[in-house]
């Protein structure tokens, strides 16, 4: 496993930045190679990602993707706006230009930001989910362009079809198909109008993606309570789409907010290396956010989000909270106060996500409804108000409004930071006390993820799994309760292998974003423990991936 890059927490140096122009050329000059399967259109957790200079990320992609969408929004019979937006990275731009070239020339009805503004994922997931409210014809989807905390040379996009979330692997597959039919012609059946036409084009409209979100937010968060707790209160956007967010939910709601970093530069020269020495605007990583936590004693609470603000960072007086511990606590205060949530409203983890969410659901009587990694598997649940959070180890979460109705059916990070402000105002203490509270009386976990690099032999490997592959019938000296491919919540292979007992578990899987395999491990009887979870998991790696 790799060790802690030196360059971990300092500011990048010159030679690490992005060359942008170089970048920019790339994408509009070079093309993927539809006969290597490393260069076609593949979508993974969250949309299809890469980058311009290993030519998977080209406006190629760009163009056969959208040509896709559209085609399934004629199959779907979709016929309302799409709204599209993207983040800070220096591709989205690009990509977001070449994209509105082919939905004009298919004459899809386009939503994009007022004066070009950047927009953040969940503003795109709540515009759809507020269009769409009522109505049963005319619906609207989105298409979110990012790489979300991806590094700066990277680009991504992203189909949210009319419920509003991340797309299901059923309709990703068929986009991915016809995408790649697109690019194995050279795209010769693409529909394209030039950049000029689109742009004035009667299609294309504008939307106050700011104004909607910031306007609807008592809807989802007890506004007047903060604003009457008069809070001092810090947030580093980290160069993101959420700079223009904030700036207007601090000044609608008169808060006593202090944005300690407005940059907005492609090469995130201003975020610290993460721990490999890379640029990643990483709100979860306590090296990216070094420059906000040495301001930890200013503000009883401050928080980040990464570019398209889909995930939160929480810092108290003790620091940046692990996701876990944070969603521990939210879980424990939403089922508290949110009185008109439906009583077999439970809560949504993945099933990566810590096991002390069960432990809190079990202690306040809720269900907990475990899914496969993927925000798009609680799109069903929080529609129905089956689950009233929806949650993952990530750094990424989602909840219910107070009536019930979903917020958004994409990842939140703004909505998580300003709950945690309500909290503090509500309670009196922060959400990272709050955990203490809970682990005094449902116990104190230890987790921990390895990553270790995975070429597409061994996530092939990994993603093929089967429970009789597990020879083991200990681990960590306990006997093994549960070994699951597939999720308790939704019966959906998890692409992967969880291994548990009554005091701990592991879990392994390929990434769906990044050429890595990820070791999750958590013990509930110490650090110790830990690592003999982690000893006998290695060991289990080690024996399914030995070739001949």
């Amino acid at each position: 496993m790799p060790l802690l890059h030196s360059d971990a927490g300092h500011l990048p140096s010159p030679d690490k930045l992005t060359h942008i122009p170089t970048l920019m050329s790339a994408y509009y000059t070079e093309f993927p190679d539809p006969q290597n399967p490393e260069q076609i259109v593949a979508f993974g957790t969250s949309g299809h990602r890469g980058t311009a200079f290993l030519h998977t990320f080209n406006e190629e992609h760009v163009y056969a993707i959208t040509q896709a969408v559209c085609d399934y929004r004629k199959e779907q019979q979709i016929t309302g706006p799409l709204y599209i937006g993207g983040d800070t990275h220096a591709l989205s731009e690009a990509a977001f230009r070449s994209a509105l070239e082919v939905l004009v020339a298919n004459g899809v009805e386009v939503r994009i930001a007022k004066n070009n503004a950047f927009t953040i994922t969940p503003a795109i997931s709540h515009a759809i989910l507020m269009w769409n409210r009522g109505k049963t014809t005319g619906l609207a989807d989105g298409i979110v362009i990012t790489p979300s905390h991806n590094p700066p040379q990277d680009g991504g996009f992203k189909y949210n079809p009319p419920h509003g979330g991340p797309a299901e692997a059923a309709v990703t597959s068929w986009i991915e198909q016809r995408a790649n039919a697109y690019l194995s012609e050279k795209n010769a059946k693409v529909k394209l109008v030039t950049w000029e036409k689109a742009r004035h084009d009667p299609l294309v409209q504008e939307h106050d993606f700011v104004q909607q979100y910031c306007q609807d937010l008592p809807q989802v968060i007890d506004m007047q309570l903060i604003q009457n707790a008069k809070l001092h209160l810090g947030v580093d956007p980290l160069g993101g789409a959420s700079l223009g967010f904030w700036e207007a939910i601090g000044e609608y709601y008169k808060l006593d907010l202090t944005i300690v970093n407005r940059q907005v530069d492609p090469t995130f020269r201003f975020v610290p290396c993460d721990k490999d020495g890379k640029i990643r605007m990483d709100c979860s990583s306590p090296y990216a956010m070094s420059g906000l936590l040495a301001m930890k004693e200013q503000f009883p609470l401050a928080f980040a989000c990464d570019p398209d603000s889909d995930r939160h960072g929480i810092v108290t007086s003790d620091g940046l909270m692990n996701p876990n511990h944070y969603l521990a606590a939210v879980a424990w205060y939403l089922f508290r106060t949110r009185k008109d949530w439906p009583a077999t409203c439970g809560i949504g983890k993945t099933l990566v996500t810590t096991a002390l969410l069960n432990r809190v659901g079990e202690a306040l009587k809720r269900p907990v409804v475990e899914v496969p990694v993927g925000f798009k598997w609680f799109v069903p649940f929080l529609q129905t108000a089956k689950c009233g959070l929806g949650c993952e180890e990530s750094a990424g979460a989602s909840f219910l409004c107070f009536d019930g109705k979903p917020w958004s059916t994409d990842k939140d990070g703004p909505l998580l930071c300003l709950l945690a402000c309500e909290m503090l105002a509500k309670e009196g203490r922060s959400p990272s006390e709050i955990y203490k509270q809970i682990t005094a009386e449902l116990g104190t976990p230890s987790y921990q993820r390895l990553d270790a690099p995975a070429d597409t032999a061994t996530k092939k490997v990994l993603k093929s799994l089967q429970a009789d592959t597990v020879k083991m019938t200990t681990l960590a000296g306990s006997p093994i309760t549960s070994i699951e491919t597939k999720a308790s919540g939704n019966d959906a292979a998890i692409g992967g292998v969880k291994v548990s007992t009554k005091d701990g578990w592991f879990a392994v899987r390929p990434s769906g974003t990044e050429a890595i395999c990820k070791l999750y491990t958590e013990s509930f009887k110490g650090e110790e423990h830990l690592q003999a979870l982690q000893k006998d998991a290695l060991q289990f790696m080690e024996s399914i991936l030995k070739t001949d």
